[in-house]
């Protein structure tokens, strides 16, 4: 790690050079405070540009401290060092100035950025607030409004976007270090600004505040620092800065130590780790430059809107002209929606569009690097389009399934060069969802695997390796997740109850809900086809609602009952009648215990996985828990949470 300072006549420019993020350790912040009195202490120097080596700004606080006590220099008082520098400061922002990094940029008296960079405050991602001033001088910025979307929601913002805001003083073009000096030079012919913390702000009334609140607690879900965090902003916005600074810096110690943010920093790690795993250090992935998917319905075409995403061009195989028009309404219709959302400009979807070739024709896959199958999830075709790939396909070229439940090794039986052949298990809508359940098969090469995982990064997901089971590793959980709750309702807990009770654990929806939504059908037909493969399969209360023709929210009724236009459940006398008989007429199980008991399950499945060698590690199931069925991140995943 390096500070070095050079002189560009009245200007003087400290580098920061700590790879690979520049990330505020220790060393560095004494390095920075040591280089404001040596450049104060210079006659020469009128003005100082703060500029970083390598691929960003300082992104953030070193990791590696996360969870020990500081050491001096505290980050806010050199935040309050640069401020009070006797030669102004100049930020200059390439790649991403976050969190503390962002804080030691308002520090300095001006901030410049390129115009590909971003700013922003994510510490609520890891249930903290800022510590060094975030939350109380952005509002003095920037103002309140934007303030608290800044700070409650963590979400960065681009250099244009912070322009607009005030957050950044100028956006540039070209060579960051010329162009800052420049800045610099000019900003020295004009009266200086007020520092930041002297810059009046006005709060707007309690009414404000208040619904501030309420949407914030409902977006939170129970997670505790985005709600403390617009604590700290409102006291920004009413008392003086010194008592602001206090009232922050006791929330964020507070929450540091807090269980919420012990479970968020070992999601962050996790996360950090999964894209590269250790067993795989030494493995060089497949270079993928062209990509195919097999099937268009609603995965097929999310995983083809996935690679598109990512820049990859892809071709989209179906059965028939028919079959290809609806694949093309379907991929059609996600990047319409993207555009209505703001996520695209109507010139980027039709560059994704552009990128896609459709047709029925196999021959069309002869040079593909890349295929996944993504048909229907049926032993029979899937091993049909696999003869064709194999026939088809380059010796070399990865072959992957996207599989549910089925044994991959079933669907490659027969297929040439098996080494090249995986699962990729995305998660439904496959351009949305992060996780990608990676399956290897005895068969596959290293290099395939690699190539999986060097995939995922390339798609933006979280990566985790599953071993072969009956669901994987998420499946697999989610099966004994519903059978405990089913379990409840037979001992007489309310099937609202047990919904009720997972929302307030920190899930969106119950698990009775949820399967309304994604159809008690889904599940019912791979129990059906289990049973119709010899195995035993006891009945579920969900078969008994599916054989009346209750399949959820798209008939109008499952374990809820829907009225037309409106996905509010309501309670069912169907359903009660239905499983009368099978239910016990007592109270059930208190509501302050269901949570425990279904997340309890949740874990013991997860220690047999790990157990089995179906998962490598308890960190990789709370990957997919969290990313891939609704877990709570701030609590962590089933395995952290039952510790």
């Amino acid at each position: 790690m390096t500070v070095s300072i050079d002189r560009d006549g009245e200007v003087a420019i400290v580098t920061v050079d700590n790879p690979p993020v520049n990330a505020l350790g220790q060393s560095l912040r004494q390095a920075v405070w040591d280089a404001v009195g040596t450049l104060d202490a210079d006659p020469a120097i009128r003005a100082v540009v703060l500029i970083c080596a390598g691929r960003t700004f300082i992104a953030g606080a070193d990791v590696t401290e996360f969870g020990k006590p500081p050491v001096p220099p505290h980050l806010p008082d050199l935040v309050d060092r640069l401020e009070q520098a006797g030669k102004p400061w100049v930020a200059a922002i390439h790649g991403s100035a976050l969190g503390g990094g962002f804080e030691v940029a308002m520090g300095c008296r001006f901030r410049v950025a390129l115009d590909a960079a971003s700013v922003g405050l994510p510490e609520v991602t890891l249930g903290i607030v800022p510590g060094a001033s975030g939350t109380v001088r952005t509002p003095r910025l920037a103002g309140v409004e934007a303030a608290v979307d800044l700070v409650t929601t963590g979400r960065p913002v681009k250099a244009a976007r912070a322009l607009s805001l005030g957050l950044v003083d100028a956006v540039v073009t070209g060579d960051l270090r010329v162009e800052a000096v420049a800045f610099a030079r000019k900003a020295l012919t004009q009266p200086l600004p007020q520092q930041i913390s002297a810059r009046p702000v006005t709060s707007p009334d309690p009414a404000w505040w208040d619904e501030q609140k309420k949407a914030i607690t409902k977006r939170a879900k129970g997670e505790v620092a985005p709600l403390r965090a617009l604590d700290c902003l409102r006291v920004a916005a009413e008392a003086p800065f010194a008592e602001a600074m206090a009232h922050e810096r006791a929330t964020f110690l507070e929450l540091r130590a807090s269980d919420q943010a012990a479970a968020l920093r070992h999601m962050f790690f996790a996360e950090r780790g999964a894209t590269k795993p250790a067993h795989l250090a030494e493995v060089t992935p497949r270079h993928i430059r062209s990509a195919a998917v097999i099937g268009g319905g609603t995965m097929g075409a999310g995983i083809a809107a996935a690679l598109r995403d990512a820049g990859l061009p892809i071709i989209l195989i179906e059965r028939d002209a028919d079959a290809v028009q609806r694949a093309r309404v379907n991929l059609d219709n996600i990047f319409d929606g993207a555009v209505k959302r703001g996520k695209l400009t109507e010139a980027q979807a039709q560059a994704r569009i552009d990128g896609v070739t459709m047709g029925s024709d196999y021959a069309r896959l002869a040079d593909t690097d890349l295929v996944i199958e993504a048909v229907f999830e049926d032993l029979a075709v899937k091993r049909a389009v696999f003869a064709e790939l194999g026939q088809t396909c380059r010796a070399d070229a990865i072959l992957a399934t996207n599989t549910s439940y089925i044994d991959p090794r079933l669907i490659a039986q027969g297929l040439p060069h098996p080494d090249r052949f995986i699962g990729l298990h995305f998660f439904s809508p496959a351009n949305v969802m992060k996780l990608l359940e990676i399956v290897p098969t005895p068969t596959t090469s290293p290099e395939t695997l690699a190539t999986g995982f060097a995939l995922a990064r390339q798609l933006a997901k979280i990566p985790v390796q599953a071993g072969i089971c009956d669901g994987f590793i998420g499946n697999r959980i989610l099966k004994r997740y519903r059978a405990e709750a089913e379990a409840l309702v037979r001992q007489g807990t309310p099937i609202a109850a047990i919904d009720a009770a997972m929302r307030g654990y920190g899930f969106a929806m119950g698990p009775f809900e949820a399967q309304d939504l994604g159809g008690l059908d889904i599940a019912f037909l791979q129990r059906e086809g289990a049973r119709a493969a010899g195995q035993d399969v006891p009945e579920t209360l969900g078969d008994i609602l599916v054989r009346a023709g209750r399949k959820g929210q798209k008939t109008g009724g499952g374990w809820y009952d829907y009225r037309p236009g409106d996905r509010s459940p309501q309670p069912s006398q169907a359903v009660a009648s239905l499983l009368a008989g099978r239910v016990s007429d007592s109270s059930g199980l208190p509501f302050d215990q269901i949570a425990n008991v279904l997340v309890t399950a949740m874990a013991a499945e997860g220690h047999a996985i790990l157990t089995e060698g179906i998962a490598r590690c308890a960190s990789d199931i709370d990957l997919v828990k969290v990313h891939g069925y609704g877990f709570p991140r701030w609590r962590g995943g089933p395995m952290f949470a039952t510790r």
